[in-house]
């Protein structure tokens, strides 16, 4: 029987279940943000392009991006403990053997195992965090999770760039590599409170395996997720070079709407696991309200003339509305999940959020190039009000399946 985690010691026991799953989280999205600081030292030490100094990253994304999903079908029959321990043991090793690389092509096969590593923590972390975290605390905990990641996106290059100029790249990978070890250290120490996901008491029906990913919900939340993740790029690759050309707003205060928006959207998620927590309403009414505000402020943004000071502002509301909705779409995704597939549920659908990343850029830089910058943020409001329509579908389609497969009374 699950412990009571209305009790105190409940709390401290989901506390330190959610520090160990966010350090494991803020590695993974720190190790693919540790490259780019190194790319000048690379080029002047190896003589290569940008190009190949690009797909040192691309390949790392890649292969996280497309052993996600058989992955969760690892951590779904054999557990998820062993995984994420080999999982961010790999990811770490491969980072710090980069130090003794002697040319490119050294990196790029380590940048594939860290890969392949790194697509071990969304399955295994979202696995571990459904059987270990009472659904009264499940909202934080899938929020600092979130938190964490981002947090590892955010420092990367800044400690990286600042460590490589004190002691040179190499010292610097095989130091960041290592912090790995005592994360894998403090997971097997503490690995007896880290419950995976309930098994089924008897055979699920309706569709499991690969039938699940296929099925309409999954495939409508994937499409969710893609979509959410592709308007995103589009704000943080655009909005300095759109809010220029539309309205002459400086670089300067163009910049500021940038780190405005990225802000609110990382403390955003904290904001929608408490209300997710807090409230227990209906999770796709905070999705649609908050993603309404996000699109009306990305709007407001693209087509009215405001004043230069109000542009900050209006950026840090859109961001915030954004983060906070992730929360509830998160458990949304880990309700709509059977017992017992919740890995391979998350390792598919999550895969989309990397995905939309890489689609948006070429043609909303296509619409810049032919003299259409006043599109592309009607373009990504657009693409938000798409993720709504999938989410729900979706949100209709997995209760309708619930419903189905309860036994007639």
């Amino acid at each position: 029987m699950p412990a009571d985690l209305s009790a105190p010691e409940g709390a401290g026991r989901d506390a330190r279940i959610i520090a160990l799953i966010g350090t494991g989280h803020f590695l993974s999205h720190f190790y693919i943000l540790c490259l780019p600081p190194l790319f000048l030292y690379w080029r002047e030490e190896f003589g290569v392009s940008f190009a190949q100094l690009g797909l040192a990253v691309a390949l790392m994304s890649g292969t996280t991006a497309l052993l996600q999903t058989p992955v969760g079908f690892w951590v779904d029959r054999h557990g998820a403990r062993p995984f994420l321990v080999g999982g961010t043991l790999l990811m770490a090793l491969s980072i710090s053997a980069m130090a003794a690389a002697p040319g490119i092509a050294t990196i790029w096969v380590l940048a594939i195992l860290s890969g392949l590593g790194n697509a071990v923590i969304h399955p295994a972390d979202y696995a571990i965090l459904a059987g270990s975290i009472g659904r009264a605390r499940m909202g934080r905990a899938f929020a600092l999770h979130t938190f964490t990641g981002n947090l590892g996106f955010a420092l990367a290059p800044p400690v990286v760039a600042l460590l490589a100029a004190m002691m040179g790249w190499r010292l610097t990978l095989l130091a960041v590599g290592l912090l790995g070890l005592p994360v894998v250290a403090a997971i097997l120490v503490q690995s007896r409170i880290l419950r995976d996901q309930p098994k089924p008491a008897q055979a699920t029906e309706g569709p499991v395996g690969r039938r699940l990913l296929l099925s309409r919900p999954i495939l409508l939340f994937f499409g969710f997720f893609l979509l959410s993740s592709m308007a995103g790029s589009g704000i943080q690759a655009f909005v300095i070079t759109v809010l220029g050309q539309v309205w002459g707003t400086p670089v300067a205060v163009a910049s500021m709407v940038l780190t405005g928006y990225m802000a609110g959207a990382t403390s955003g998620t904290l904001l929608g696991g408490w209300l997710v927590d807090r409230t227990r309403r209906s999770l796709i009414g905070f999705v649609f309200a908050l993603t309404g505000v996000a699109i009306a402020m990305i709007l407001a943004l693209g087509l009215l003339p405001l004043p230069e000071f109000v542009l900050p502002v209006v950026a840090l509301l859109g961001g915030l509305a954004m983060g906070a909705s992730r929360t509830p779409r998160d458990v949304m995704l880990k309700d709509a999940s059977p017992p017992g597939e919740v890995g391979k549920v998350f390792g598919f659908v999550s895969a989309g959020l990397p995905l939309g990343g890489a689609i948006t850029p070429v043609p909303l830089g296509l619409l810049i190039d032919l003299g259409h910058p006043e599109l592309v943020l009607p373009v990504v409001a657009a693409l938000l009000a798409l993720s709504l329509l999938c989410a729900g579908s979706a949100q209709a389609e997995a209760r309708s399946r619930k419903a189905a497969a309860l036994p007639a009374k």
